[in-house]
């Protein structure tokens, strides 16, 4: 890349597509995070949508292989997802087309809980129709996964949603409903049949759902540029594959250069770790998202992981989630060492390491995966270790009810 360009970045890409195209000029080094502004200036046009089958994981080689494995905590994975569940009584699931508001979470948790039960049954919907059809092949799960989401569309469900900057909790909920939709979809879709009508449906509604969502920029220096930020552009990612959109998939890819613009010399998100006794939650939660964009992306034939931008990459954000993790001196001197760890034996939050495991073998995470397997995530990706996990990696879940909060994370500290 040319000198005069601030933003320096490196990423090796298909020959048939060149480099990536020239970046805003004058952008301010690492020192402070990217604005909306600097983020929507960057030139991404190079990132096109080459394979709108492609999702995010090979589903028919993961089928193939799930067919003939003989390994006991995938068995035990597809035989609790054999028995499936009623089309019928999840048809009858009153779309949400009432306009949404949700308490914050922080001041009001139960309230949060409550409100946020039919959000969390669409999510888990979605999530099991396409794990029942990865785990059974039957087409009564995809043909039943398009015709609930075709209930919803139809109905305009999910697009009227209170939002206000001290009031954004209805916005924070749905962008997780968008991707748990789009990513179970793109699961079921090349196996659908018949439906085509449906299909332009809920589609269209995917297409209206994100482009009303992300209209939003956030406020600054807060959502427009940390996890709910990457939270959108998993969204973006998805349905701009599904739908041959670039724009919208470029908004995915954005959230990729956001991130590594942002990184310290130490691979710190800046605005996750400034969370106080929450930053080592927060640090992870933003690769809960940021690592199945680049899986996306990845899949349409971009080189992303190996991306750098001054010299980091998201190996670096990586890293220093695990070196948090293991000791929260790590974390440096501003940050409280009294870290909230309740998280740590929370399986969804860590689907992204399934992903990340199959492309990069971190031996930091192969130690701590086992205790928490098989990892669910109702929304980021659903069944994450049926669907990727090496059958060699893990053959028995690990159970162990009196583990300590850090057990899964005891192997870190020699690492």
């Amino acid at each position: 890349m040319p000198s005069t360009h601030a933003l320096s970045t490196s990423c090796r890409r298909p020959a048939l597509l060149g480099p990536v195209a020239a970046l805003l000029l004058g952008i301010a080094s690492s020192a402070s995070a990217l604005t909306t502004a600097e983020r929507e200036a960057l030139d991404l046009s190079d990132y096109t949508v080459t394979d709108p089958d492609a999702g995010y994981f090979d589903v028919e080689a993961r089928m193939a292989l799930l067919d003939g494995t003989s390994n006991a905590l995938l068995l035990q994975e597809l035989d609790e997802l054999a028995t499936g569940t009623s089309c019928r009584q999840l048809l009858s699931i009153p779309p949400i087309t009432t306009r949404l508001r949700v308490p914050g979470y922080y001041p009001n948790p139960e309230e949060w809980q409550l409100a946020s039960e039919p959000l969390f049954q669409f999510e888990d919907s979605v999530s099991l129709l396409a794990g029942s059809f990865v785990a059974t092949g039957d087409d009564y799960y995809a043909d039943c996964l398009v015709r609930f989401l075709e209930r919803w569309a139809v109905n305009d469900a999910l697009l009227d949603f209170h939002y206000e900057s001290m009031e954004p909790q209805a916005w924070f909920a749905t962008e997780s409903m968008i991707f748990a939709a789009a990513m179970a979809y793109s699961v079921v879709r090349p196996y659908i049949n018949g439906r085509g009508q449906e299909q332009a449906d809920v589609e269209e509604w995917l297409k209206r759902l994100s482009e009303r969502h992300i209209s939003i920029p956030g406020e600054e220096g807060n959502s427009c540029c940390n996890n709910h930020f990457y939270r959108r552009a998993l969204y973006a990612a998805m349905v701009g594959v599904l739908l041959e959109d670039d724009a919208l998939f470029q908004i995915g890819v954005s959230a990729v250069y956001s991130a590594l613009h942002d990184l310290t010399e130490e691979g710190a998100l800046p605005l996750e770790v400034a969370r106080g006794r929450r930053a080592t939650h927060y640090q992870n939660y933003a690769l809960l998202y940021l690592i199945p964009i680049m899986e996306i992306v990845a899949r349409q034939g971009y080189d992303i992981h190996d991306l750098e931008i001054d010299g980091r990459s998201i190996h670096d954000a990586v890293d220093f989630a695990m070196q948090a993790i293991a000791d929260p001196a790590n974390l440096g001197e501003d940050v409280p060492l009294e870290q909230y760890g309740g998280f740590l034996q929370d399986p969804q939050y860590f689907a992204w390491m399934e992903l990340y495991q199959t492309r990069f073998d971190d031996p930091r995470i192969a130690d701590f995966l086992p205790r928490l397997r098989p990892i669910y995530n109702r929304s980021a990706g659903g069944y994450m270790t049926l669907y990727v996990m090496p059958p060699e990696t893990q053959q028995q879940v690990i159970l162990d009810d009196d583990a300590p909060t850090t057990q899964g994370f005891d192997g870190l500290a020699a690492n």
